[in-house]
């Protein structure tokens, strides 16, 4: 490993532990976190819509992200998109959308990857895209990730973990996403599944919700995700689970799509709440992850 870049990634993680716009200990950048007992719970911070509304939509509540508009990070070994604040990137109006505060696009390149480090009180979810993403943690848990997968971490009381590029000769591809729980100081836990991405042609596969007993992983807290690969002139409806408090921030992973009159493109996100369901229309062949979440 070249010790430029070998400096560069542990300069990288330094930063991210010890803070800056973010702990990498889960404690999230709303709440004012110190190193005693008695530090402020994330949860019983308001969260609110701390985002510039969507100018070219007005008459509904959301918020549009385009894909050139992301934080832009580039460490050498690791390319990162950041849709919402992190690391050095630091954007007052783009800090969550509601318990959501991560939200990664991330590129490792071959051999490489994040040493271990700290997490605590933080849900955390890795999504693979390409290429596989090898796990280690203070569980004693072992293991890799590929494209169809889902990976989960509840931080709880504290963990320590890495996550590498296995391959030598590819990159990995992986969406690595935050949300805030609904549970303090939980036991640690981690789980992975492996799904069948033709579930997901023309309708929707859920791959995350708060019940241990529904499809795909499940979190301490109250939402749900959704994965959808359309076809072109495709059209579907998403109903919200709890669409009194919940918004759904939609991602798209590849083509274009309009969403409640909203055009969208490759990489776009667009965040809407206080309404009941999304009319959704692939304008080209289209892949999706919607996430719902508690807006406070």
């Amino acid at each position: 490993m070249p010790n430029d870049i070998t400096m560069k990634r542990k300069e990288f993680l330094k930063k991210t532990i010890a803070g800056g716009s973010l702990f990498i200990l889960g404690l999230t950048a709303l709440a004012k976190v110190n190193n005693t007992k008695d530090s402020t719970k994330a949860e019983d911070q308001k969260l609110g819509y701390n985002h510039l509304p969507n100018k070219e939509y007005k008459t509904m509540n959301s918020v549009l992200h385009k894909a050139n508009t992301r934080g832009d990070a580039n460490h050498g070994w690791l390319q990162s998109k950041h849709t919402f604040s992190f690391a050095n990137y630091h954007n007052p109006e783009r800090m969550h959308f509601g318990v959501l505060r991560v939200l990664n696009d991330d590129i490792v390149a071959p051999g490489m990857g994040f040493g271990t480090h700290p997490h605590q009180n933080m849900e955390i979810i890795s999504i693979p895209m390409a290429g596989d993403l090898e796990h280690k943690d203070s569980m004693n848990n072992v293991a890799v990730i590929k494209s169809g997968d889902i990976q989960v971490l509840s931080a709880g009381t504290g963990i320590t973990h890495s996550e590498y590029n296995k391959n030598k000769d590819e990159q990995v591809k992986f969406l690595q996403i935050w949300v805030i729980p609904n549970k303090k100081n939980v036991t640690p836990r981690y789980d992975q599944i492996s799904l069948n991405v033709k579930d997901r042609n023309n309708q929707f596969e859920q791959v995350l919700s708060p019940n241990p007993e529904d499809s795909g992983v499940w979190i301490h807290q109250d939402a749900w995700f959704n994965m959808t690969n359309l076809d072109k002139d495709k059209e579907l409806t998403y109903q919200l689970n709890n669409p009194e408090k919940n918004g759904v921030y939609v991602f798209v992973l590849k083509g274009d799509a309009t969403i409640n009159n909203q055009a969208l493109n490759n990489r776009d996100g667009l965040g809407v709440w206080d309404v009941s369901q999304l009319d959704i229309k692939a304008d080209s062949n289209t892949e999706l992850l919607l996430m719902e979440v508690p807006m406070s």
